[in-house]
């Protein structure tokens, strides 16, 4: 048997042989092409590569420079911190968040110092947590900046542990702010008196119905406290100088009753005080003594001075439902306005 020659069965590789067909357009054939021809085609190649590499170099810093826009308009910064030697990274945006100048060096230690009180303790709670099951948290936290700035913010974190080495953690922290102030706003305007700054009528009614349904939350008496001859202030002096009068008789209330369940604004010049359970009649005795002598004391403005005086009803919790108990505290006040005004009375179930 002869032997096969393997030039034979590739044309290409024989120089003298002659190839059995023509080269397809761009395929490259070294038989069909001089040297600088090649050298040409590579060069075109090589262009060709560099052009689209520096599109995708372009596409990425530019979907990086939008990335950095939308971080900066959401106040969102990226953070990490080895977790061998708490070595911390961040994001531009979070040395913002901080006030602390970009690229300065960072100590952990120092940074949580930043956090308030509460907001330290939740957040070095969660991480150890956090670590210790190789999970992560989310926490809403309040910082004081370097520069006094009270700010509040998300912050995400999750922990990676690669090969079963320390790992790192890491995540996000946005400036939640704005958001938290919205959101205070909104839950004073539904809970308190814009006016007074006292609790309002839907508050106090719902804590009076948590005294009904929750034995720790259970209440001793309620005072309704109700200013003597105020719309006579309204109609001699007008509504500015009665507002005054409104937010001072609140002010003196609050004060006298600072150890009070709730004190609360539940009418144009009516107020109430829920106090705790156990209590004897001397004690509540004493709390509406001094709310008559200090709503008593005149209201000196700078366009007047007003006498004021104040009626006080008192009625027991034990066991009423909360329209009951209103109405024994209205019956008490009633007493009191009726026994001369600016004194106290109250509630006995008639026998």
């Amino acid at each position: 048997m002869g032997s096969i020659d393997s030039r034979a069965s590739c044309p290409l590789l024989d120089p003298l042989a002659s190839p059995s067909r023509a080269p397809l357009e761009g395929e490259f054939c070294p038989l069909h092409e001089s040297p600088l021809g090649v050298v040409g085609r590579l060069e075109t190649l090589v262009r060709e590569q560099e052009a689209i590499l520096r599109q995708q170099a372009d596409a990425l810093a530019e979907g990086r420079r939008s990335f950095e826009r939308a971080s900066a308009a959401a106040r969102i910064g990226f953070w990490e911190c080895r977790l061998a030697d708490n070595v911390l990274t961040w994001s531009d945006m979070v040395y913002d968040l901080f006030d602390i100048p970009q690229g300065s060096s960072l100590d952990r230690a120092k940074t949580v110092e930043y956090y308030s009180p509460a907001s330290k303790e939740a957040l070095n709670a969660l991480r150890s947590q956090a670590i210790a099951q190789r999970s992560g948290f989310s926490l809403d936290a309040e910082i004081i900046t370097p520069k006094g700035r009270h700010r509040w913010i998300r912050l995400t974190a999750t922990v990676e542990s690669d090969r079963g080495d320390d790992g790192r953690i890491f995540g996000m922290k946005q400036d939640i702010t704005e958001e938290k102030i919205r959101a205070d706003r909104t839950r004073f305007m539904a809970e308190f008196d814009c006016m007074t700054g006292l609790a309002n009528r839907h508050r106090f009614q719902d804590r009076l119905s948590a005294s009904q349904s929750d034995p720790a939350a259970a209440l001793g008496a309620l005072l309704l406290v109700d200013l003597d001859g105020f719309k006579q202030v309204n109609d001699t002096f007008g509504h500015a100088l009665g507002d005054a009068c409104l937010i001072e008789m609140a002010a003196r209330l609050a004060k006298e009753c600072n150890g009070a369940e709730l004190v609360a604004r539940i009418g144009g010049d009516e107020f109430a005080v829920l106090i705790g359970p156990d209590l004897s009649d001397l004690v509540v005795a004493g709390y509406a003594a001094r709310i008559v002598h200090a709503l008593s004391q005149p209201v000196k403005t700078a366009d007047a001075t007003v006498a004021m005086s104040a009626s006080v009803g008192i009625a027991y919790v034990r066991g009423c439902q909360p329209s009951e108990l209103f109405r024994n505290a209205d019956s008490a006040l009633y007493a009191a306005k009726a026994a001369g005004r600016n004194t106290f009375r109250f509630f006995r179930q008639a026998r």
